[in-house]
């Protein structure tokens, strides 16, 4: 908790600065306040180390990217943090055109014999998870019909449900798998990719509600 209070006291005292406003500007298209409004008030969203045990239904509510720079000061690290949300923006805009969209897709997981279901519009894609490493990790192993993909990545929990971020290359895969069976263009997914630029770690994958 005293880290969010933190981050907002930061973005507040940065976003009274004009040095600030010029750098954010920049990297956000001129709209600076606007965006770091955005970002304090998704804090409610905001990862805790708190472990998670995934059981039951969880709604897709959004994509969730994680980037972080060599670079350690202040400002480059609220900057860093304007940035991601600007990358979720622009990549939620991109799976919204390949019909993945926040509430339309769910999954399932059932504690008792490791198994869930990735439900998408008509598409229901079964597989096997295992949680790890403290709770900390989930590798997801899904059935033939997505050509047997396996992505490993963080799980975190938040406020309202959890987080799970992979490897670029790894969702990517996902959703050119979803975007072909639901008969939708894959084109719009590769620009994810290129929202890394720049940054050293890049992830990427969903922000999910229960």
């Amino acid at each position: 908790m005293k880290k969010i209070i933190s981050v907002i006291a930061l973005s507040v005292a940065f976003a009274a600065t004009a040095p600030a406003q010029g750098v954010l500007g920049g990297l956000l298209g001129g709209n600076t306040q606007s965006t770091l409004g955005n970002i304090i008030s998704g804090l409610a969203g905001t990862v805790y180390s708190a472990p998670i045990s995934l059981n039951g239904t969880y709604t897709y509510n959004g994509i969730a990217c994680s980037a972080s720079s060599s670079e350690g000061n202040v400002l480059t690290n609220l900057a860093g943090t304007a940035v991601t949300a600007g990358m979720e923006s622009k990549a939620d805009e991109y799976l919204a055109k390949v019909g993945i969209k926040p509430g339309a897709m769910t999954f399932t997981f059932n504690a008792e014999d490791n198994s869930f279901v990735l439900n998408c519009g008509p598409l229901a894609l079964p597989g096997t998870y295992k949680v790890g490493d403290g709770e900390k990790t989930v590798t997801l192993t899904f059935g033939k019909t997505m050509k047997f993909l396996c992505m490993t990545g963080t799980l975190e929990s938040s406020l309202n449900g959890a987080r799970m971020l992979f490897t670029a290359d790894k969702l990517l895969a996902l959703v050119k798998g979803i975007s072909s069976k639901l008969g939708e263009k894959s084109s719009e997914v590769k620009a994810i990719s290129s929202l890394a630029d720049g940054y050293d770690q890049f992830r990427v994958g969903f922000k999910l509600v229960k």
